[in-house]
């Protein structure tokens, strides 16, 4: 037996999800600064990414509630009857572009007007229905935009037609605010992800350069790349994780705060209650979260990962 070269065995921990989540904790106490600046940019981004998102999904309420913008209102001839209006009706449902017709009476719109007044519809009690200087009208619903200009030409060349009131520059206005803020969303998402991707890539790389040689160690072991990445990866879905939760409270505060301020001062402004979309926001921060801290992790591991 002296003469034979004694043999090492070198036991490799199997993967364990406990150890791998000491790792990752022991590996963010460890990096303290970076690990806390990973976790602030990742929540600015989530907040900015989350508040565009909103003030869209606001945009979009506000359009709506302004009465459809795709819609066309006609008159009617004042001194058309019953007979003829009816007739002009079933003209109107037969144009092309036209999906819904709805025919609103004089006697309907004096009633909507009063409701409009609010407080001061008794200004509109002289007007009865043997006196309404009201006409009857169509609420036109189109489909294609783009053929709204023909449809708006045959409407203001058909008999009995007095008026057309169509709102295709406010719309072209509103769409034209939509896309602009959209286009900043995109543009403010692309650049604070990746920022905050090449933080979390930092964070990790000081974890991987700390723990360099026990890595070294346990490929020469044969320990697998899933072992050793482990504690890593789940050293920034933490990051993911925790910095998802603060930004969430933290968007739930501001809307709150700006939903109250604005409200106050401009009545005519709709909000979608937070309530509404608290789980979308959530989960979609938790998401992108824990999306962002996989990647920048195994962009860090990369070397330390290859065969």
């Amino acid at each position: 037996d002296h003469g034979r070269p004694r043999r090492r065995y070198v036991q490799v921990r199997r993967f364990s999800l406990k150890y791998a989540l000491s790792q990752a904790f022991q590996g963010l106490w460890r990096n303290g600064v970076m690990s806390f600046a990973s976790i602030a940019v990742l929540m600015s981004c989530l907040v900015v990414i989350g508040g565009f998102a909103l003030i869209v999904l606001n945009i979009n309420l506000n359009l709506n509630s302004l009465g459809n913008l795709n819609q066309i209102v006609v008159f009617v001839n004042e001194d058309m009857t019953e007979e003829d209006i009816v007739a002009v009706g079933e003209k109107i449902a037969s144009l092309d572009n036209v999906d819904t017709v709805e025919r609103i009476t004089k006697d309907e719109a004096l009633r909507q007007l009063k409701a409009q007044a609010g407080d001061k519809q008794d200004a509109y009690d002289y007007i009865t229905d043997e006196n309404n200087p009201l006409v009857d009208e169509f609420v036109i619903s189109y489909s294609d935009p783009a053929k709204v200009v023909d449809l708006d030409y045959a409407l203001k060349h058909m008999d009995g037609i007095a008026k057309v009131n169509n709102r295709l520059d406010l719309a072209s206005q509103l769409e034209s605010f939509r896309s602009g803020v959209l286009m900043i969303f995109v543009w403010f998402l692309a650049v604070l992800i990746i920022v905050t991707v090449f933080i979390i890539v930092n964070t990790i790389k000081l974890s991987v350069y700390s723990r360099r040689h026990e890595i070294t160690v346990m490929r020469y072991v044969g320990a697998t790349g899933m072992f050793i990445a482990a504690p890593f990866i789940l050293e920034g879905i933490i990051i993911g994780i925790f910095s998802a939760i603060l930004s969430y409270f933290l968007e739930w505060y501001a809307y709150y705060y700006v939903e109250q301020k604005i409200s106050s001062d401009l009545q005519m402004i709709s909000f979608v209650g937070f309530s509404e979309v608290s789980g979308y926001v959530l989960g979609g921060f938790i998401a992108l979260g824990i999306l962002t801290g996989i990647v920048g992790s195994l962009l860090s591991l990369r070397k330390y990962l290859k065969a």
